[in-house]
């Protein structure tokens, strides 16, 4: 699709001075911060109208900038100022279909990976009718449109040319690199220590496991840009060492353990792809979780994991963290299976369409077992499963979490062939990493439920994207 001005260019100064002045004099009256920032959202609006290739490229980069506000007394909340940004093209997406419905090209339609998705979003409608909490379940599905408008189809249009693969690996891993940074010396200033993780990431995470997964699904690209580096300039392979160093140390300064073991799944994705073996490891891993169900289940032998509430608390130092994990007396592991065991129990009464999205906390202190119990089951902060495929399970039922495990299989058996059919180098590394980067959210996914994160989900959806652009450039390629 051809850039295209929705707006005439001749508007553009006048009607931003007009609302820039008119942002001042409200904010003078009303003494209302938040309207110092209508004139630039208002630029932002004019600036998509007249350029929408830049203003996408502007949304990208504010990605890992942005930070999650309160609303309306904290009935509402929305992250500044990425997800604005996203309402504008979701808008822009509306009108683009609208006025043209053949923009969307018939080849994307053919692609499984796109007919996953677009299952998935039918079914969280269905969902949604039937939902417990209706009003917050459509938030939800709003939400979720405006992911999939901005992540999944406008990249379509976006990412033409290698250029284009560059220019956003630039834009996103410097804010990236700037709010690591940030957060690094932040935390010095407590000595780094674990209980203080979460106040060093806040002003722009909303705790450490998003904070990990963001820089543990950015990780593989810096990998895959080492053998390009080949008869360069020493000094440039010296910082991008020093950034892989700096990522790693991150990471575990994190003290997510869900990271750690995506950085290793991502590796082995790496090398099951390179070697063609990729088709294997999700359908073992998935007969593995079957097989300890059935092991946990069949004879209660989960009831022996139950943990000792005395000794079940939040260990202050890392290592200890470590070790009470491995002996079952670590409060999040075992809050993890109150929460599993009550999935398990509630999606019996509603296996179909679920109890609807965002609804678990609302409906699942009833199923749960008070012998495994801990010190934060009263869950002040809402939270949810502590793993995906029970997250959709219990909020939008069997077909739900069904969709969401062959959509693993079938991206990385598609990254798999992709990969293969491909001779460039460029776009081999392109797709290795893009496969790298969807294992580490997929394993740290598997102990949160964070595709509704507007970082995580953005990566996410983008992944996805590319990965069926690419499906149909090496297809492409192959055929002359």
């Amino acid at each position: 699709m051809q850039k295209q001005a929705v707006i005439n260019e001749k508007w553009l100064l006048p009607v931003s001075s007009l609302f820039f002045l008119a942002g001042i004099a409200a904010y003078i009256f009303t003494g209302t911060t938040l309207l110092l920032f209508a004139p630039l959202a208002l630029f932002y609006i004019v600036l998509a109208g007249i350029d929408w290739r830049t203003a996408y490229w502007l949304m990208l980069a504010c990605i890992p900038l942005s930070s999650q506000i309160g609303l309306l007394n904290g009935t509402l909340s929305t992250s500044i100022p990425d997800e604005p940004m996203m309402w504008v093209f979701f808008l822009l997406f509306l009108i683009f279909v609208s006025y043209r419905p053949t923009v969307i090209p018939m080849w994307w339609f053919s692609d499984p990976l796109v007919w996953v998705v677009i299952l998935q979003y039918l079914w969280l409608i269905v969902a949604v009718c039937y939902s417990k909490v209706l009003l917050l379940s459509v938030k939800f599905l709003i939400a979720k449109s405006w992911m999939l408008a901005c992540f999944f189809v406008f990249p379509l249009w976006v990412f033409r040319e290698k250029k284009d693969y560059v220019k956003a690996l630039l834009l996103f891993s410097i804010p990236l690199l700037l709010t690591m940074i940030w957060a690094t010396i932040k935390h010095s200033q407590d000595h780094f220590t674990f209980p203080t993780v979460n106040k060093a990431v806040a002003e722009f995470y909303d705790n450490h496991v998003d904070y990990s997964t963001v820089v543990s699904m950015f990780f593989p690209f810096l990998l895959v840009i080492y053998p390009f580096l080949k008869g360069k300039p020493k000094w440039m392979r010296t910082i991008l060492i020093l950034a892989i160093l700096f990522f790693l140390i991150v990471i575990f300064l994190t003290y997510a353990r869900a990271a750690v073991l995506a950085v290793i799944f991502s590796l082995i994705i790496a090398g099951a792809i390179r070697f063609r073996l990729v088709n294997f490891v999700m359908p073992v891993f998935y007969g593995l979780i079957a097989l300890l169900m059935v092991y946990m289940v069949r004879y209660n032998k989960f009831i022996d994991f139950k943990p000792n509430y005395e000794r079940t608390y939040m260990h202050t130092d890392f290592a200890d963290h470590l070790i009470a994990t491995f002996r079952g007396q670590d409060m999040s592991s075992m809050e993890r299976l109150y929460r599993w065991i009550a999935a398990v129990r509630m999606s019996r009464d509603e296996p179909v369409t679920g109890y609807g999205p965002h609804a678990f906390y609302y409906y699942y202190k009833p199923y749960t077992l008070t012998l495994f119990k801990t010190y934060v089951s009263q869950n002040p902060e809402h939270s949810t499963t502590h793993n995906y495929f029970l997250y959709m399970l219990v909020e939008q039922g069997w077909p739900a979490m069904i969709l969401y495990a062959i959509l693993v299989v079938l991206i990385f058996a598609q990254a798999q062939k992709i990969y293969h059919r491909f001779k460039d180098p460029f776009y081999k590394a392109v797709t290795i990493a893009l496969a790298m980067s969807f294992a580490a959210c997929f394993m740290n996914n598997f102990f949160s439920e964070l595709l509704e994160n507007h970082k995580i989900g953005a990566m996410f959806y983008l992944t996805l994207a590319l990965l069926v652009i690419l499906n149909r450039k090496s297809k492409q390629l192959v055929n002359g």
